[in-house]
Formats: structure tokens, C-alpha cells, sequence
């Protein structure tokens, strides 16, 4: 049976980074990141580019799903909102699918040290840091299962992914 990951969590908690992970210990599997489908230039939020982004993740989406060709889709985005993970769950053609929600979350400390090496880095802008943590707390009203980075590498945290039942 086919697998979808969804998995949300804040901007540095290591969501592209343990996806890949995850990616190279699954055979036939494809990898979105849902920021790849809304980079722009200026970066702009406005009823359109949101309506285009949910559009182009979920079409990609349901191409990866219909293809023989991949056994595990793996998505990431932010997913801090149940609407949005119910929206992208609603427009995707997941019959024979089995899809597992997972939101990666961390320690305030923890996610503070990860953001502020990418600011010092110039990976990330100042406001990434105040924004995420305070996205943090989202997560846990979500109907997802948690999966707390704090204290794993990437790969400790695939293979967590890996071993859901």
C-alpha cells in the first residue's frame, strides 16, 4: 500500500532536512517540500498566491499519488493550521493510500539555537525567529501524531517516521 507523509511543523524545526533523511532510507519515494511551490519573489500573501500554492501542492501531490512508479510521497510544509492540513487532505485522491499527519516539533531552546545558526549563517531573516516560536505552540491542537526533534539528528528522526505502524 502506498504511504503519504504530511508533515508539519515550524520554519527550523527540520522539516526539509529530516524529509530527505527520510527519503533516502525509503525505496520508490518522491519528495515536495510545499515551499518549492511558492518561492517567489517578493514573497507574497494575498488570496490569489494562497489559492495557487494550495492548487500547485495538490496537484503535484495527486501526479505523485497516481504514479506506479513511487511507493512513499513525502511532503512537508508549515501545516500549522488544521484547516490547511484538511484542505490539502480533501483535494487529494488518497483511495489505497495510507496517510500519516505528523507534525516535527522541538523545545523552545532548541528551536531557538536551530534559528538563530541560520540567521548567523544568512539562511533565514531576524523575523524567522519571533514568527516560529510562535508557531510553535500551534501544533499541538492539530490532529496529528508529534514527533519531537529536540534531542534527534535527522536520520534518529526518519527512522522514527519510518517505523510509524
Amino acid at each position: 500500500m502506498k504511504r503519504l507523509y504530511l508533515i508539519g511543523g515550524p520554519m527550523g524545526v527540520g522539516k526539509t532536512t529530516v524529509c530527505r533523511a527520510l527519503q533516502r532510507r525509503l525505496d520508490r519515494s518522491v519528495f515536495l517540500d510545499g515551499d518549492w511551490c511558492w518561492d517567489a519573489h517578493p514573497f507574497q500573501v494575498t488570496e490569489e498566491t494562497k489559492a495557487m500554492v494550495m492548487e500547485n501542492i495538490c496537484f503535484l501531490l495527486n501526479r505523485f499519488l497516481r504514479c506506479s512508479a513511487y511507493d512513499h510521497v513525502i511532503f512537508c510544509w508549515v501545516l500549522h493550521q488544521q484547516a490547511v492540513l484538511d484542505g490539502i487532505r480533501s483535494r487529494l485522491d488518497a483511495s489505497g493510500c495510507e496517510v500519516r499527519p505528523v507534525s516535527l516539533i522541538c523545545t523552545v531552546p532548541a528551536l531557538t539555537d536551530r534559528l538563530e545558526a541560520d540567521i548567523r549563517t544568512g539562511r533565514r531573516q531576524q523575523d524567522a525567529l519571533a514568527r516560529s516560536l510562535a508557531y510553535l505552540p500551534l501544533y499541538d491542537k492539530l490532529d496529528t501524531e508529534k514527533l519531537d526533534v529536540s534531542c534527534l539528528t535527522p536520520e534518529e528522526a526518519a527512522a522514527c517516521l519510518e517505523a510509524l505502524p
